[in-house]
């Protein structure tokens, strides 16, 4: 009992100390945790099944791509235990939180051998509302209310490329497409179903996006540019169509029949957004996606495939979500997160990004691109080369920085059998690091790797039941050393030795140390004055340096991390 006091008395220090020191947050620096809410944690069991979905086809394997039933009550307890305090960190991206298509697209494409669902939240089907699986308006509210006041920022996805495929529940539910089938039979896996089939011959068109928001597959895709390509097949808005148009008639329908009985799950801010005005396809998009900002006070977006999207647009966006956050503070003056002053943050994402300053993107409201180049091997031997390379990058373009991770819902690129390692060469490196929801605790992939589409198997559910603690702690340990020491992530560095560099500032130094021999003395000459008090941050450890040098104890996970205490 005397343990769980202190440890709920430690957990309510740490909200106040970050709720107060959420003023001093910089997003260039931060520490992103990436979460995708339906594999996160089941908080709320009686929200699983909605929409006449089918979510369990009897195996892994075929439940792949199912709503697997996490939600924000799952991520609201999790933050209410600390535990992303305790990880250092300071934005929650959770996946796009939007209504998904109702039913199923083929997994595989066209083989097929998975029904492939929106648990994701890259299918949107109606952007005025939640969608049910993840909870309520006031669910979400609480989550990001509640983080705000953790000192966490929170980011979604914001994709202006396409909406959801159209698939067979919805053509039945919503009268757009002659299907010969019942809502049942809708909802069930049709294995020799043929998207292509659907889509270009049989879906007719009847209500749902037109030509003025859509290019069709007969006659307007140019897979040699990005901007009027398909993406999987996916449907692809017309960004470039300045021309007013009417919200599809499928939507009309949609709002309609759900009348106010859809009420808890409605955006607020959007009602007024369910009506024609004289918008261009786009408009809508940004009006709808900008609306969650308005009404939860949302921090930032990681925008998906921005070079398949008009660089004109996502300025668009960004000014939108500006005045949207600045509404949404001005509305809650003296409340966590009413009276942080940094501007909308935006992430961009297309395959291959890297640290690469881009001027054009950076004048439309971008601060960076997921960099996809990352080492991911934990090689210490190497990495104080590329941390060196990210710090200069920072200093030469202040409105510009790295977005590295180790892995994400496309990509399981990090050597699983050296974690250890590869944790310390992201938390230790410059710019923004992304942790993926699993890579902490050693989550193993599903058995959807056995599927021809195996990158579902890197989504699979949180491993609550079997944590791998060591691994876990030294991302704890790391984490609020980073987050503690904001100038391991935005101070310039001097390279020292192959093992060795120096983040430094104006006011603060640290000097970081990979693979320290524990019988030999840490060169500290011109960092640490003889006779300062220095303390090895990742084992507690003290020293005085002597003759130009320090000597601990002892070194854990082949890392040092050394600050000065006291003058000498």
């Amino acid at each position: 009992m005397k343990k769980l006091i202190l440890l709920s008395l430690s957990v309510l220090f740490s909200l106040y100390v970050n709720a107060k020191s959420g003023k001093d947050f910089s997003w260039e620096n931060s520490t992103v945790y990436f979460a995708i809410t339906d594999r996160f944690l089941d908080g709320d069991s009686t929200n699983n099944v909605n929409y006449g979905r089918k979510i369990d086809y009897g195996s892994e394997r075929m439940n792949a791509a199912t709503f697997h039933g996490g939600d924000f009550k799952g991520l609201l307890q999790k933050a209410k235990e600390g535990y992303f305090l305790d990880l250092g960190v300071n934005v929650l991206w959770m996946t796009d939180v939007y209504e998904q298509i109702h039913g199923w697209m083929s997994g595989s494409g066209s083989i097929n051998d998975f029904p492939h669902y929106g648990y994701h939240g890259y299918y949107p089907l109606d952007y005025t509302q939640i969608e049910k699986n993840l909870g309520t308006v006031e669910e979400f509210r609480e989550l990001v209310d509640t983080l705000h006041s953790q000192g966490i920022r929170v980011m979604l996805g914001a994709n202006l490329n396409d909406p959801g495929y159209p698939t067979l529940l919805d053509a039945v539910q919503y009268g757009f497409a002659e299907t010969g089938l019942s809502e049942q039979a809708a909802a069930e896996h049709i294995r020799n179903w043929s998207f292509d089939e659907f889509f270009a011959g049989r879906l007719g068109w009847n209500g749902w996006y037109n030509r003025d928001w859509i290019r069709m597959p007969d006659e307007d895709w140019d897979e040699t540019n990005p901007l009027e390509a398909t993406l999987y097949g996916m449907p692809d808005y017309k960004d470039e169509n300045r021309n007013n148009v009417k919200i599809p008639d499928f939507l009309k329908r949609k709002w309609k029949a759900e009348g106010k009985g859809n009420d808890a799950w409605v955006n607020p801010t959007a009602r007024k957004l369910r009506k024609d005005h004289d918008w261009n396809p786009l408009q809508y998009v940004i009006a709808w996606i900008s609306s969650w900002v308005e009404e939860f006070g949302i921090d930032g977006f990681r925008c998906d495939i921005v070079k398949n999207v008009g660089i004109d647009r996502w300025k668009e966006l960004n000014i939108a979500c500006n005045n949207a956050l600045d509404k949404w503070r001005d509305k809650h003056k003296g409340e966590p997160g009413g009276d942080w002053i940094d501007r909308f943050y935006m992430t961009g994402d297309y395959d291959g990004a890297s640290i690469e300053y881009m001027p054009e993107y950076a004048v439309a409201g971008f601060s960076s691109m997921v960099n996809f180049y990352f080492p991911k091997r934990g090689d210490l031997d190497g990495i104080v080369y590329v941390w060196q390379a990210y710090a200069d990058s920072m200093e030469n373009h202040k409105d510009w920085h790295p977005f590295s991770y180790l892995n994400n819902s496309y990509h399981r690129d990090a050597d699983s059998s050296n974690m250890i390692d590869c944790a310390s060469t992201l938390l230790l490196s410059p710019g923004i690091i992304q942790i993926f929801y699993g890579d902490e605790t050693g989550r193993g992939l599903s058995d959807a790797r056995f599927n021809v589409d195996s990158n579902q198997a890197f989504r699979s559910d949180m491993n609550w039941e079997n944590l791998d603690h060591s691994l876990l702690n030294h991302y704890k340990k790391l984490g609020r050393i980073r987050k503690n020491n904001p100038v391991i992530g935005n101070g310039r560095q001097k390279t020292i030795d192959t093992h060795t560099c120096l983040r430094y500032n104006e006011t603060e130094k640290v000097l970081i140390k990979l693979k320290p021999n524990e019988t030999g003395i840490i060169n500290v000459t011109g960092v640490f004055d003889d006779g300062a008090k220095v303390e090895e941050l990742y084992t507690g450890q003290t020293a005085v340096v002597n003759n130009g040098g320090i000597l601990f104890p002892s070194y854990e996970n082949d890392i040092a991390i050394i600050k000065m205490v006291s003058y000498p």
